[in-house]
């Protein structure tokens, strides 16, 4: 299973972020966020909401969330 962060995080032009403290904050987010993931998956599936769907539904939440660079509505 894929919940430990990745190995490089790559920048937008292309190279990988380099500095210790983003990369300390990416780290910490990522596992903050596989934690919330796992816990909201779990409830549901024991819940009795079908696997592939709460699969399908996360990713959607994700999808859908809207990028910091560009303004609302753009």
């Amino acid at each position: 299973m894929m919940l430990d962060p990745p190995a490089l995080w790559p920048g937008t032009d292309g190279s990988p972020v380099s500095c210790r403290e983003k990369l300390k904050v990416l780290a910490e987010n990522h596992r903050e966020a596989a934690q919330v993931l796992r816990d909201a998956f779990e409830d549901a599936v024991l819940m009795g909401v079908e696997e592939a769907a709460m699969r399908r539904i996360l990713a959607e939440l994700v999808a859908a969330l809207p990028s910091p660079k560009r303004p609302p509505g753009a």
